[in-house]
């Protein structure tokens, strides 16, 4: 546990804050808390715990990488010899024994710089939204090639990178990933139980918002990295843009001349896709209504990360700031 720092990084977390704080605490290693401009208690309550507490200039715009890099940072000052770090969101609390799991395997694979495991939804059944986190965790074991924003991490390997890019709001974690990657460094996924979230996603205009925030993070990405070799993100945009905007926008345009057709042929395509998707879900062992839901949510969802891809190339074009869209409530 001597090699292993933890960064947990959170903003009007509250009682999320505490049990996730007190997870890691229980495993005897050192803890920097970062918090991005708390209105609650959450930085009172994390010095109460005894974690080292960074709290972020308001005057620069929040992003979950700058509070990232600004506890790694914070880190290699209190224990500069770390081989280790684990970050972790403060609505997550860490399974026992992962740390040690996680540690165990970087030192065995020298190749591997990144690791991660099952992320969880603590309450799937509380709303449709959370369920669809859970799911959306499951992902396959083995070589992949991102991870979420819960992740254990070789310090030489960040240190080599240069850690996140803190102008990006969101998909941090895959953008590091690439780079990791084209330096030939590998990232696993365990099949081990490694984090609790608490999603508290109660209503819809809550899932537009981190939709749209996925949309925003698929166009920056392409933007910064879609002329390399594997083409990234620009699939996945070309798709939002297809079935978001243009194929929409040409079924009511023409529906005068067609009497309706064009409409009709577009529920069908909708569908259509709804069943491709469907029948993936079902290669990855999802349970069939678990399939039905995935489906139907990548399909809906592509209307609000049209609406993420608009606002970034918008704010581009303006060469305005992007900043932080959120959509968790805050928790007492």
């Amino acid at each position: 546990m001597q090699s292993i720092g933890v960064v947990v990084i959170g903003r009007n977390e509250g009682k999320r804050l505490q049990q996730c704080l007190r997870s890691v605490i229980s495993e005897g290693v050192i803890v920097v808390y970062v918090d991005s401009g708390s209105t609650d208690d959450s930085v009172a309550m994390a010095t109460s715990l005894g974690v080292h507490v960074i709290t972020l200039d308001l005057s620069i715009p929040f992003t979950a990488a700058r509070a990232r890099n600004a506890g790694f940072e914070m880190l290699m000052k209190l224990a500069p010899n770390l081989e280790y770090v684990q970050f972790v969101d403060g609505d997550c609390q860490i399974m026992p024994s992962w740390l040690n799991i996680a540690a165990d395997y970087l030192k065995a694979w020298e190749q591997v710089v990144v690791v991660c495991g099952r992320r969880r939804e603590e309450f799937p059944n509380d709303s449709v939204y959370n369920r669809l986190c859970d799911i959306e965790w499951d992902t396959p074991i083995g070589e992949t090639n991102a991870c979420g924003g819960d992740s254990m991490m070789r310090v030489s390997a960040f240190k080599a990178v240069g850690g996140f890019n803190p102008s990006l709001i969101a998909g941090e974690e895959p953008e590091l990933c690439l780079r990791l990657r084209a330096l030939g460094g590998k990232i696993v996924r365990l099949d081990e139980e490694m984090t609790l979230h608490d999603a508290q996603i109660t209503n819809i205009k809550q899932w537009w918002k981190r939709s749209l925030r996925a949309g925003h993070a698929y166009a920056q990405g392409a933007r910064m990295h879609g002329h390399n070799s594997e083409r990234y993100w620009v699939r996945e945009s070309r798709s939002i843009w297809l079935w978001g905007l243009v194929l929409p926008l040409i079924a009511v345009t023409t529906s005068f001349l067609t009497s309706g057709i064009s409409l009709l042929l577009l529920v069908l395509a909708y569908i259509l896709l709804i069943y491709r998707i469907y029948k993936y879900g079902k290669t990855r062992s999802f349970k069939s209504q678990d399939a039905t839901l995935y489906a139907i949510n990548c399909v809906l969802s592509k209307f609000p990360q049209v609406q993420g891809q608009i606002q970034f190339h918008l704010s581009r074009l303006l060469k305005r700031q992007s900043t932080l869209v959120e959509y968790k409530n805050a928790t007492s």
